[in-house]
């Protein structure tokens, strides 16, 4: 039996632009969850760590911060846990690659020729673990855009230089009128024409697994999520290989490494009654791992002013990040409708069936736009004081 720990997306390093005084914060958070990988590999006694790509946010690192991770891969070598890496798009392996300008083994206190941590790159596509009877497979290339599939023409189903064969890819799995337009990308049928028994995978952020023929593929997702909006992120994978009844069997699990969590909540306005309380609502959700996304919606009552700024800065402390949105809609005037075959009722008409369209079109910000020109035709109709 064999157990590997699979993670990627790691992007040590991220600027975090969004997240202004914040950043610094997140970058900790996402090396905390970097280090939390590292020891739960130690407690589980893992075999093999796999780093999917993308280990870096980029290949302009300052040296201490690859010490700092070289450091934390000697943890695993000195445990005789081996750790396999591929770069990913943002550390690309082109020429000016961070794999190129720093030697992780040697900056881990390792030989050149250790097989306890590795660096897959073209020039060699992948590696045996002879105690372990493991063959990994790093299907790279140099650029960012890749020029084929990474699994055109690739099948281990006669490598015989092990029993145990693992893939790693950093891109997407194509998904029709979706991923045309990623740098990297592979079929389901060429998932399945490989033969790998498991192929380990990075570049989606969040947390998702699947099986095409007798492989299985997963995504650890990010370890600590990188954006704000990845509510799967968050999670490493434990993957167990064994023999059972003459077959190779593969199971995954995932565990928990980022602290950074999201919730997204809806609020009826209708229920609000005021700013204050909605901002006395939000407050009991406060947790400073927290990602809150609330979104204000229903039809909201004229005596309801609300300023979502105003909120997320009152309730800016007790979150790690909170975003107020409000997506109510005014009410529209009482009373009857213009005659259908009038000017005026022809134009409230007109206006609804565009509400109508926009909403069966999933167009929700078309259909917001157009209701709020409805209301304020019918208050001019009505001959009523509009405020613009």
């Amino acid at each position: 039996m064999l157990r590997l720990l699979h993670t990627a997306d790691v992007h040590l390093g991220a600027r975090h632009a969004d997240l202004g005084e914040q950043a610094a914060a997140q970058r900790e958070r996402q090396f905390a969850a970097f280090r939390a990988t590292v020891d739960l590999a130690l407690a589980e006694r893992v075999d093999v760590v796999l780093v999917a790509g993308d280990l870096f946010d980029s290949n302009t690192q300052p040296r201490r911060s690859v010490e700092r991770v070289a450091a934390e891969l000697r943890r695993l070598a000195d445990a005789a846990i081996r750790t396999v890496i591929i770069p990913g798009t943002h550390d690309v392996f082109d020429g000016a690659s961070v794999y190129r300008a720093y030697d992780l083994p040697a900056l881990a206190g390792l030989p050149a020729d250790t097989d306890r941590l590795v660096v897959l790159t073209p020039d060699r596509p992948d590696v045996i673990l002879g105690p372990l009877d493991l063959a990994v497979h790093g299907r790279v290339f140099a650029t960012k855009r890749a020029p084929r599939s990474p699994l055109a023409g690739f099948d281990v189903a006669t490598d015989e230089r092990a029993t145990w064969h693992v893939g790693m890819i950093h891109g997407s799995l194509s998904i029709p009128e979706k991923t045309e337009h990623d740098e990297v990308v592979f079929t389901s049928d060429e998932v399945a024409a490989s033969h790998l028994d498991y192929l380990a995978l990075g570049h989606w952020h969040s947390t998702q697994r699947g099986r095409a023929g007798a492989t299985l593929w997963a995504y650890s997702g990010a370890p600590e999520p990188v954006a704000l909006d990845q509510d799967r992120a968050g999670n490493v994978l434990l993957v167990t290989l064994q023999l059972r009844d003459g077959g190779h069997q593969v199971t995954v699990e995932e565990r928990r490494v980022g602290r950074t969590r999201f919730e997204r909540v809806e609020v009826d306005a209708a229920e609000v009654g005021s700013q204050p309380a909605l901002v006395e609502r939000l407050a009991a959700l406060a947790d400073p791992d927290l990602v809150l996304d609330a979104r204000v919606i229903g039809v909201r009552p004229d005596d309801l002013d609300l300023v979502p700024d105003e909120v997320e800065r009152e309730l800016g402390e007790r979150f790690f990040r909170v975003r107020v949105r409000d997506a109510s809609l005014a009410a529209l005037p009482d009373g009857p409708l213009p005659p259908p075959d009038t000017i005026a009722g022809a134009l409230v008409r007109d206006l609804q069936a565009e509400i109508a369209g926009a909403e069966a079109a999933g167009r929700d910000e078309e259909a917001h736009e157009t209701r709020e020109a409805l209301r304020l035709a019918r208050l001019l109709l009505d001959g009523r004081e509009v405020a613009l």
